[in-house]
């Protein structure tokens, strides 16, 4: 005799996982029930999923810089449309993978973000892949982020933040392969004069620069 699986135990399921009603429900009978069998029952059918769409190309997506005091991080989720990229679970998924790297670091958060991603790839019926993720240190750190697509994180020695986030602005737009490279670009804001003369000019130097586009 099967067990009759109430709407309270479906909703409290969904509540929980944000995965769809009829999802849930299917776990519950399987789990004949028995809450704790239906989220192992769901997580499977989520790795299980994001196995079958894991060869599917990752065009899209978005970036997020979170910056606070002397560090900076920059995560980066891969879908494969501007629909999901734009997604509420999308984003947020990307906004808690950057919290949980500026505050735990990077390698627990990618030790984390597959669970973490196969859920909403339950959701979304999308391939989802964690892109780059940089951590950068310093003393003046500035970052830029343009349409959630290109971020550039840039930490100086000398100078301020206002410049080191105009030099951030500078390196989204431009691109730059490598430190000397941006050293010679006219500067974007003033193109009578190069990155290094600005610089120059405010007693810094550049320490590092981390820069990725989707």
């Amino acid at each position: 005799m099967s067990i009759k699986i109430t709407t309270e135990q479906i909703k409290e399921l969904r509540d929980k996982t944000g995965i769809s009603v009829m999802q849930c429900k299917r776990a519950l009978e399987e789990a004949e029930g028995d809450k704790n069998k239906a989220l192992a029952i769901l997580k499977k059918n989520s790795s299980d999923i994001a196995q079958k769409k894991s060869n599917r190309d990752v065009k899209d997506g978005r970036l997020s810089i979170k910056m606070e005091g002397k560090k900076a991080v920059l995560v980066s989720l891969h879908c494969e449309t501007d629909f999901v990229a734009k997604n509420d679970d999308f984003v947020k998924l990307l906004e808690n993978l950057t919290n949980e790297a500026f505050s735990s670091g990077l390698e627990k958060m990618k030790t984390s973000a597959k669970e973490m991603i196969n859920t909403i790839i339950q959701k979304t019926g999308e391939n989802i892949q964690l892109g780059e993720a940089y951590e950068v240190a310093g003393d003046v750190l500035g970052s830029y982020v343009h349409n959630n697509k290109i971020g550039a994180i840039v930490s100086l020695t000398g100078g301020n933040a206002e410049l080191a986030k105009d030099i951030a602005m500078h390196v989204a737009a431009m691109q730059p392969e490598s430190i000397p490279e941006l050293l010679d670009q006219p500067f974007i804001k003033d193109l009578g004069k190069t990155v290094g003369k600005l610089l120059e000019e405010a007693g810094a130097k550049i320490k590092e620069v981390k820069h990725y586009s989707i």
